[in-house]
């Protein structure tokens, strides 16, 4: 396929950090071929941040009927599936196919060059994940390309006032630094600062949400739950900055080039971590519940005063 023509699918399945690291991959895809369609076969609610971001025209969800048929040896093929494949000159697949019988039935359509790429990682290769994504796309001649995500919403100019935005949960609560030192935190950017805090999370997340703003000045505090992930991404964008978890919002927000503290648990940072020239990942050797309030406070002091050096706009924290 030539530079500039035919249509290229990316499947790619996963929560919100699998799709974020992924970004680097299918932005490469979009430089080494600027006029192709793009399109993602995904999780539409995820996946969209590509077409917010004009990384992808269109979107397709992964949860289609009659894709089961494709992971099955001899199974019997969709036809409208089939000819969807059809129309593809390149496929990039990072879906989970150990014994490549997704493949195997996707090629017998009649596609173009299908890449099967890896879904995960293999940790003991000790390589970020972005850098694994992006690697199968050598066979593309596609070498060097930027393995930090990027993203910048291309939608209408924000309205939203400058907020700091804090996402207090995580998929699993052995992410989560304490409830109680997330109060304590709180408390001093009300005090020690003038910024005002946006406070984000999901359905699971609502109550404790809740019990913070409840803790503080209802004039510096909003709750912006379960939004739509483009409008959290919108809101993100327009934020001052970010603290949070090991989490795929954290990975949002590195990617939309918020400045970033992200509190640390356990997993392995070398490979996880979130990328970005703002981005401060902290941890303590005696885990994510021995790391100190004070730590937290000093480290947004450090990566907004850097953010404010580097380009227009301040953080709001008094100096």
């Amino acid at each position: 396929m030539s530079a500039g023509q035919g249509e290229i699918l990316v499947i790619r399945g996963g929560a919100i950090g699998d799709f974020i690291l992924t970004l680097p991959a299918i932005a490469a895809l979009r430089r080494q071929f600027p006029a192709a369609q793009l399109e993602i076969l995904g999780y539409p609610h995820i996946a969209q941040l590509a077409v917010a971001g004009g990384l992808a025209e269109r979107v397709q969800p992964v949860e289609a009927r009659g894709l089961a048929g494709f992971f099955a040896r001899g199974g019997e093929l969709a036809p409208n599936l089939a000819d969807y494949f059809s129309g593809f000159d390149i496929i990039v697949s990072y879906l989970y196919d150990p014994d490549a019988i997704f493949q195997t039935n996707v090629v017998s359509c009649g596609c173009g060059q299908f890449i099967a790429a890896p879904h995960r990682p293999d940790e003991s290769e000790l390589l970020h994940a972005t850098k694994v994504y992006l690697k199968p796309l050598e066979r593309l001649a596609i070498f060097d390309a930027d393995p930090v995500p990027r993203l910048t919403l291309v939608s209408q100019p924000s309205t939203f006032k400058p907020q700091l935005a804090l996402h207090p949960g995580s998929g699993s609560e052995s992410k989560n630094w304490p409830e109680a030192k997330w109060v304590e935190l709180l408390a001093r950017l009300v005090a020690e600062s003038e910024i005002n805090l946006l406070l984000v999370g999901g359905e699971a997340e609502g109550e404790r949400l809740h019990r913070l703003a409840a803790k503080t000045p209802p004039t510096r505090c909003e709750v912006a739950r379960s939004l739509p992930l483009a409008e959290l991404a919108a809101r993100l964008q327009s934020s001052v900055g970010f603290i949070g978890h090991d989490s795929g919002i954290s990975h949002l927000a590195a990617a939309l080039g918020v400045s970033c503290v992200v509190l640390w648990a356990n997993t392995r940072d070398e490979i996880w971590r979130p990328q970005g020239q703002h981005v401060a990942v902290i941890q303590d050797n005696g885990g994510l519940p021995a790391l100190s309030v004070q730590r937290v406070f000093e480290e947004w002091l450090k990566i907004a005063g850097a953010a404010r050096a580097s380009r227009a706009g301040g953080s709001g924290v008094k100096d």
